[in-house]
């Protein structure tokens, strides 16, 4: 039995096909990975996400940016597109690009049951590396549940919330969101 060869890019190519792609893709290690389409509950959440941050940071200099910015990880070797990115201050883009930010502050991600395990294993190893991330924020779109790593001094702070009344607080940009607007019109099946 054989198996076929892993295709190897170079960042150009990667950058190249990317933009002219139907269909978006994230580039690690010189591999590059088609990501499929979102369910109903996914984007019913990401959109009350981003909504929330936009309406709590409308009088700041932070932008809050959806799944179409690609955010560039590790110095060139990963280039990822997180549900959303939050950017406080001037973006930085990378050299020679207006379509790729090196400098978020905060990063959600929610959760679908086919990349949860590499959202919270590889690409926050990956996202960690990125020198101004604060938090990351996983959100579950099968019951109400965050879990919200902090960046300390010491590494990383975790901490869930479990409860749908409970808020998501967000220590870096000095905002808290109720999970019940995290939530809005998100159905769950009953067990």
């Amino acid at each position: 039995m054989s198996s076929q060869p892993k295709l190897r890019y170079s960042v150009e190519e990667y950058l190249a096909l990317d933009c002219e792609a139907d269909y978006k893709s994230e580039y690690v290690a010189s591999e590059i990975f088609a990501m499929g389409g979102a369910s109903p509950k996914h984007v019913l959440i990401t959109g009350n996400t981003a909504g929330e941050l936009r309406n709590r940071l409308r009088d700041t200099n932070c932008q809050v940016y959806s799944a179409d910015l690609r955010i560039q990880a590790e110095k060139g070797d990963a280039y990822h597109y997180p549900d959303i990115a939050v950017v406080c201050g001037k973006p930085e883009y990378m050299e020679g690009r207006k379509d790729t930010v090196s400098n978020p502050l905060i990063i959600v991600e929610v959760l679908s049951p086919a990349t949860r395990s590499y959202d919270r294993g590889d690409k926050f190893a990956s996202y960690r590396r990125i020198a101004t991330l604060r938090e990351y924020i996983l959100i579950a779109q099968e019951a109400c549940h965050v879990e919200h790593f902090v960046r300390t001094e010491g590494g990383w702070e975790f901490t869930e919330i479990e409860d749908c009344q409970g808020n998501l607080i967000v220590p870096t940009l000095g905002i808290a969101i109720p999970l019940t607007e995290i939530y809005a019109k998100v159905e769950f099946l009953e067990d």
